[in-house]
Formats: structure tokens, sequence, C-alpha cells
């Protein structure tokens, strides 16, 4: 069972506990691994899917319901949607999203292929109404597969929180380019003092809210600072940004599990559509948060 709440103002406060065990666990993992990491992302998230087959995330029913922009960008009743889901994974918010509007085409991607193995060997799977690649969104892939300037939607869900933060405005401009202008990238990804972030052992830290799983893959935990400078210095305008609190109770287990995750919607701008194209330049550092891929 599970409560929903969201806020505008802040992610949710820590107990004096929970405090300091972060205050505590300041050692980084060393230069040398994170490079390991890195170099090796592509092939730790092809393990994942390889070990969980299509099993490990439960289906995205609720995609439409959270994002009613899918719905409301319409400019007339009926009209044909394009939308790109950037990181697809399995399929977990692809099918249910074309079963659930049958005027929509996707464009889907994933950095895993053989996670674009199993969306396509879904029953599911009609080429006529999507098209699966793989792709390196930090890469310039994207508009291998994707005509510039021809999407109305970008669903970014539970995926730049995999991506290191140094290259976050590399997804963010590539994502702008096939944007239409005035349209929007629909956010949703892990926050600031989730669950998750709390569950990390001494030894798992790679920089500043930026962890490393057991498996090799990664989690970055945003603040909303973090990730409006992030968009607006890649050209985005801010629509909604706000923390989703959800608190999830195992009644079997007596367990109160409190998550965060943060809803966004930022916009492309209809003054100057090509301005991720003029080769922005960007430091991590300027995102840097002002406060002390798995749902």
């Amino acid at each position: 069972m599970a409560s929903l709440q969201r806020t505008g103002l802040q992610a949710r406060i820590l107990s004096s506990e929970e405090e300091e065990k972060l205050k505590r666990d300041q050692v980084l993992v060393s230069e040398f691994k994170q490079q390991k990491l890195e170099k090796e992302a592509q092939k730790n998230w092809d393990l994942f899917y390889k070990r969980n087959s299509t099993n490990f995330f439960k289906d995205r029913h609720w995609t439409t319901r959270e994002f009613e922009e899918l719905r409301s960008c319409r400019e007339f009743e009926g009209q044909k949607l394009t939308v790109l889901e950037a990181g697809c994974g399995v399929g977990n918010c692809l099918f249910p999203l074309l079963e659930e509007d049958l005027n929509i085409f996707a464009y889907a991607c994933d950095f895993s292929p053989r996670a674009v193995e199993y969306v396509k060997q879904n029953p599911l799977y009609d080429p006529e109404r999507c098209r699966v690649f793989q792709c390196d969104l930090t890469a310039d892939d994207l508009l291998g597969h994707v005509p510039p300037e021809s999407v109305d939607a970008v669903l970014l869900v539970f995926v730049l929180s995999a991506v290191h933060p140094e290259k976050m405005h590399l997804v963010l401009q590539n994502l702008y380019k096939v944007l239409k202008p005035g349209k929007s990238v629909l956010f949703r990804d892990y926050g600031l003092y989730d669950h998750a972030m709390l569950r990390f052992k001494a030894g798992s830290k790679l920089g500043e809210n930026f962890y490393v799983r057991q498996d090799g893959t990664r989690s970055y935990f945003f603040t909303k600072e973090f990730l409006a400078r992030l968009f607006a210095d890649t050209g985005y305008e801010e629509v909604v940004n706000e923390y989703v609190l959800r608190e999830t109770v195992n009644k079997k287990e007596g367990l109160c599990v409190p998550r965060v995750f943060l809803q966004s919607k930022f916009q492309k701008s209809l003054k100057n559509p090509n301005r991720a194209t003029l080769g922005l330049g960007h430091q991590v550092g300027s995102c840097a948060s002002p406060l002390t891929r798995r749902v």
C-alpha cells in the first residue's frame, strides 16, 4: 500500500540517525574504479538485463495519469503524437503507453542492446506503431534514428540518474535536437534522500548524491536546484519541477519505506530552438546542489 504526496518545497526531512549515516559516509570510490565503471557502464546494464530478463521492473501503467501532457499537448482531438522514450529498458513504460493511447507513434531507445532485443521479442511489439533501437544518449547517435525537431514529447523516466553527472548535459542536448520547438521533456527520477540513497553501504559513494550498486550500475539522486540548472543551461524553460513523496508500507514486515522522486516538465524554447546545436560548454560544478534506474 502506498500514499502519494506532492511538494514543491523540499525533499523529505531526515532523522538524526539518517543524517549521521550520511555524514559518516564521505569516502569516495577510487578514481581508477570510477573510470572502470564509466568504461563498463553499457556492459553492466547488459549484464543486469541478462540476469533479470524482463522480470525486474513492473509495467508503468501510471504514465498517462502522471504525465497528463501526453494528452493535453495535442492541438486537436485525435491528433497522432510522436513520442520518444529515452531509456526504454524492456518496455515497461512503452507497451502500456501504446495500449492506452492508440494515437501515439513511439521511438524508443536504450543503452543496453539486450534490453532492446527484449522489446523486439515482446508479442506487443508492432513496427507500425513503434521503432526501438540501441543508442548512447550521451553520444551523437540519436539523430541517426529520429529526425530533427520531429518529437511531440520526450519521456525521460528513471534514466538520467544512471548517467554520470558530467555527461547529463549531453543527454539533454541530444534530446533537444529531436524535440519540436515548444514541446517538452517529461521527467521523473530519484530525488534527494530517497530510501534507496540511504540504503547504500559505505564504499559505494562516487560523488555528491552519486552512488554505485553492487552490480556496477550507478544512480544519482537529484535536487530541484541541480535539475533546474541542468535543463536551463541546455536551453530549456522550466514548467513544473517538484518533489513527489511516496510512503510505501509493507504491513507483513512492518516496514514503512519513504520514497522521494522528482517529477518535472521542461519545455524547448520557441525563441531559440537551435541552441542545443551550438556546442554549449557545461561544467558540472555549476550545477552542484546547495543542499547538504530502479522503480
